[in-house]
């Protein structure tokens, strides 16, 4: 009776957490911890987990959430930075050059360039550095967190020069096995993983060539002066145009150089036909279009941190040199993943914590100048040199930033260790599985030969609850292809749904959420923030879990161990 319920009993802290924060509208910061109290009740009571282990996976998540504050920090000092130096305010006034139609710098900001750097460093820096971007060159806070998160989707899959696929999918999979059924069919490895890095990049590009659009109609229904859904569509063949600039490179790139690059190449080539597309008047509609003034905007789409440039910094600084931060940073990145010798030496500063209180398979680590955070520091302290600032402007940037950090790792040191005790609640005196795997079963009995709709779903939750790709890969990606074997399915398609339902539960992930909010002071909006992205994750969810079906009962997709 008990084995019955446990998808139930492992729901419950994502139900609560999703009560509280969207259905009571009540801040992370209060919700949070009791959702966490919850979780341990569970996991103490239900799984019957050592208090030991219990103890040890919140001190692994506490470790994990100074890694993520780093990264926090780094973004907000980088912004810091650059308002003081008066290089945001250059900024601003190029994106309006370009065009000061906000449906356009949108897609620049937030699909093209955000995209890129997805694909260079991963961990959510996106929206970390994409938010306060936008809100910078005159976006609310608000819709510019929203729109940070809605493009942690398409390009996730392949983030950190393909970190999810690499690591997440490789290190998930039982490699031995599977290579052995495979060789047994004269197939290698390499060109079954090559076959799920193909199928992730088919299905995303897919359903990425709609976001763009997506993106614009969020912005004008939700937060323009009218309400309009038409005022968003009207842009519709230029939003389309920039999708493709992007996916047709990031799918040509997936299929033929594999996971590392998909992201990255297909955000700089993107940025480059855009904006030249742009210059030459390209499908740019007559009409354009802006937020109405700012002291018309609710105080709820207001963070603490939006202040008038003008009055902070009357310092020129020419376009190369503003935007050089940026760029330098975005080069630091891929280089740092790219060229060995620089990535072990930045790796091997590392704080380890092995077996944590002896349990098994509990470890944490900080490599805290191989984390964006380090390189986005780093890229500050070059900033202060070239930007010529003051030690007041300097101190400043660094003031404002910590201040900041402070109201985020409350919320934080709660959300990511119920995380960590539900992802290792798999050891327990009941010897049975994780909450994440006993949802999943949950789900598969659930939906029987329609489970290839869900599939993403269950990758979804996965994200929702690890905030990254690569840990709901690591964690369900043989529990996929387990089912898609009992379900006589793609083993190679299912967990390439895994993936991208994976990628796209990054737009409601809490910590990613309250990461984003804070860059640009908008912490105690957590529900709020939730309540839109909910509605471009049902879209991708559902879009992606039709693809998938129709793949495997219409095209009968190919599967070397299937003999299809």
């Amino acid at each position: 009776m008990l084995t019955d319920l446990l998808p139930l009993f492992a729901f419950g802290p994502i139900l609560l957490a999703g009560i509280l924060l969207v259905g009571l509208r009540i801040s992370a910061k209060f919700a949070m911890p009791f959702v966490f109290l919850f979780t341990v009740g569970i996991a103490l009571f239900v799984w019957e987990m050592s208090f030991l282990r219990v103890l040890a996976s919140t001190i692994q998540g506490l470790i994990i959430t100074v890694g993520i504050l780093w990264i926090i920090f780094g973004a907000i000092m980088l912004l810091n930075t650059l308002k003081y130096s008066g290089a945001m305010l250059t900024i601003r006034k190029g994106f309006s050059q370009i065009s000061s139609d906000r449906r356009i710098q949108v897609i620049l900001i937030a699909w093209l360039f955000g995209c890129f750097i997805e694909g260079a460093s991963g961990f959510g820096t996106p929206a970390a550095v994409a938010a306060p971007l936008m809100v910078a060159v005159g976006f609310p806070a608000l819709p510019a967190v929203v729109f940070g998160l809605m493009i942690q989707s398409t390009p996730v899959s392949f983030g950190a020069v393909g970190t999810p696929m690499l690591v997440g999918v490789q290190g998930g999979l039982d490699k031995i096995t599977i290579s052995e059924e495979l060789a047994l069919k004269n197939v290698q490895w390499e060109s079954f993983f090559n076959l799920i890095v193909s199928e992730v990049t088919i299905i995303h590009a897919i359903c990425g060539t709609f976001m763009p659009i997506m993106l614009i109609v969020i912005m004008t229904r939700f937060f323009g002066k009218n309400k309009s859904w038409t005022e968003g569509l009207s842009i519709f063949p230029f939003a389309i145009f920039a999708a493709l600039s992007f996916t047709i490179p990031y799918l040509l790139s997936g299929i033929f150089l594999g996971p590392e690059f998909p992201s990255i190449i297909g955000g700089l080539t993107g940025l480059s036909i855009v904006i030249f597309a742009i210059k030459r008047n390209f499908l740019i509609p007559k009409d354009s279009w802006d937020f109405a003034h700012s002291s018309d905007w609710p105080t709820s789409w207001m963070g603490n941190m939006e202040t008038s440039l003008e009055s902070i910094s009357q310092k020129k600084i020419s376009n190369v040199l503003a935007w050089f931060p940026y760029v330098f940073l975005a080069f630091l990145l891929v280089f740092s993943r790219t060229y060995e010798p620089l990535s072990d030496f930045l790796k091997s500063i590392n704080l380890e914590f092995n077996s944590i209180f002896n349990e098994e398979k509990i470890n944490a680590s900080l490599k805290f100048l191989y984390l964006p955070g380090g390189i986005l520091v780093f890229v500050c302290l070059v900033t202060f040199i070239i930007h010529k600032m003051k030690p007041e402007e300097i101190f400043k940037a660094i003031s404002d930033s910590t201040k900041t950090i402070f109201s985020a790792g409350f919320v934080l040191i709660f959300t990511i260790p119920l995380v960590r005790i539900m992802i290792n609640s798999g050891l327990n005196s009941q010897e049975i599985v994780s909450m994440p795997i006993a949802m999943a079963e949950g789900m598969s009995r659930l939906m029987g030969n329609f489970y290839p709709l869900v599939s993403p779903l269950i990758g979804a939750v996965g994200a929702f609850l690890a905030g990254s790709n690569t840990v709901s890969n690591l964690m369900l990606s043989q529990f996929q292809f387990e089912t898609a074997n009992l379900l006589g399915l793609s083993g190679a398609l299912m967990v390439a749904a895994q993936s991208v339902g994976a990628a796209a539960g990054n737009m409601i992930a809490i910590h990613n959420v309250v990461a984003a909010s804070a860059t640009v002071g908008l912490l105690g909006k957590e529900g709020q923030i939730l309540r839109i992205t909910i509605i471009p994750t049902t879209y991708y969810l559902i879009f992606s879990g039709l693809i998938v079906l129709t793949l495997i009962y219409y095209f009968k997709i190919p599967d070397p161990l299937l003999d299809i």
